[in-house]
């Protein structure tokens, strides 16, 4: 496992920690490399691995799921739960630096976690992509602080006409609101990277984009679309610090927003 796979690893495992043990479930991720299957996924074999016991971690609960990364694949299969729980109506609000939604021909690096918004929308990996009846249509995604944009997702966000909205903004929550509305949703799900904060406001970022949002900023905006729109679901990823000290440090204002999706 590679030193940023490690980190991530250590920095779910550092939020379950300050989590009720009797609420919480682990899925294991294979320590092994995994083999691409011909596929130009990397790991696409451990992916399918965490997949299935993700989908039976999911299958015991009984309410919506905040889920913890690791990395952003993680968001697959918990959009995947909560679509069936609101079929043809939800919403997928992605906050976060980096618009994931790579297909495995336009991926630079080969990793899922560059892929998986576009999977979650029906499109792109083969055997990962969700299927028609749970997959949430490109129309009914809103990005949010992306701001590390590569020019094939750019294409696609411009063709497809994808709402980007700037978090910088003095009325981000708002607008954010709007364009939930404006997607015809009567649920959301919140997948949070990390990095849609300003490194500034959290030292543990696996991928620091200059320019996000605060941690102020970001709970404002939870509490507004809860305010508006039943939460389907939520997910916290991309925490890798460097030491467990520097995870200690991080995990109050990470605890804020986890009050934010849950309070």
């Amino acid at each position: 496992m590679s030193e940023r796979a490690m980190r991530l690893c250590d920095g779910a495992e550092a939020i379950r920690g300050d989590l009720p043990a009797s609420a919480t479930r682990t899925v294991d991720v294979p320590v092994e490399a995994g083999d691409s299957e011909n596929t130009s996924v990397n790991r696409f074999s451990s992916l399918l691995q965490v997949r299935e016991g993700h989908a039976a971690a999911l299958r015991a609960a009984d309410d919506w799921v905040l889920t913890i990364g690791g990395d952003c694949g993680v968001s697959l299969t918990a959009v995947e739960h909560a679509s069936k729980q609101h079929p043809g109506t939800l919403a997928v609000v992605w906050l976060d630096a980096h618009p994931d939604l790579h297909t495995p021909e336009s991926s630079p690096s080969g990793a899922f976690s560059g892929m998986v918004l576009r999977a979650i929308s029906g499109e792109g990996a083969e055997r990962l992509a969700l299927s028609p009846a749970v997959a949430v249509p490109l129309e009914r995604v809103v990005l949010a602080g992306a701001r590390d944009i590569d020019p094939a997702e750019d294409a696609l966000i411009r063709d497809r006409a994808i709402p980007v909205l700037d978090v910088e903004s003095a009325d981000f929550a708002v607008k954010l609101t709007d364009a939930v509305r404006h997607a015809g949703a009567s649920a959301v799900y919140l997948h949070i990277d990390l990095d849609v904060l300003d490194p500034s406001a959290l030292s543990g970022l696996a991928n620091p984009v200059p320019f996000g949002i605060t941690i102020e900023g970001l709970t404002a905006a939870i509490t507004a679309l809860r305010a508006q729109f039943p939460l389907a679901g939520a997910t916290i990823a991309g925490f890798a610090p460097v030491s467990p000290e520097a995870a200690s440090d991080d995990l109050s204002p990470i605890l804020r927003i986890i009050g934010a999706l849950t309070r």
